[in-house]
């Protein structure tokens, strides 16, 4: 399987990085999304908001014109709370190195993926 997917693979611009902010938003982007509509919307989001901070610090009505056709506006908005939570985690000292971080509103996959790109960082 693995000599079928090296001749046979798709080059898709998250496969290129070792960026974790940027693998998590392809992530969260393909959560019952396919490829082609995220193909279409990843490197202008990354344009848009390059960094956890920009995301964070974002307008929520910015983001969701950023996500426009990839549909579950609530993945958006969760993406970007969760970076709005690690952030003022990180600007008061406290940075969730190597453990899962979950916030008692939201018990989430993005907040989890979240911790995991901020311990490979």
């Amino acid at each position: 399987m693995l000599s079928w997917f090296d001749l046979e693979k798709r080059e898709l611009p998250w496969r290129g990085t070792g960026d974790p902010y940027a693998i998590w938003v392809s992530e969260i982007m393909l959560q019952q999304t396919t490829v082609q509509a995220v193909l279409g919307r990843y490197a202008a989001f990354l344009r848009r908001f390059p960094t956890v901070r920009s995301l964070a610090r974002a307008r929520e009505d910015s983001v969701l014109a950023a996500w426009s056709g990839l549909g579950y506006y609530g993945r958006a908005r969760n993406l970007r709370l969760a970076a709005r939570d690690s952030i003022g985690d990180r600007e008061h000292g406290r940075v969730h190195a190597g453990s899962f971080v979950f916030s008692r509103s939201r018990t989430s996959l993005t907040t989890m993926s979240l911790s995991i790109a901020f311990a490979m960082s």
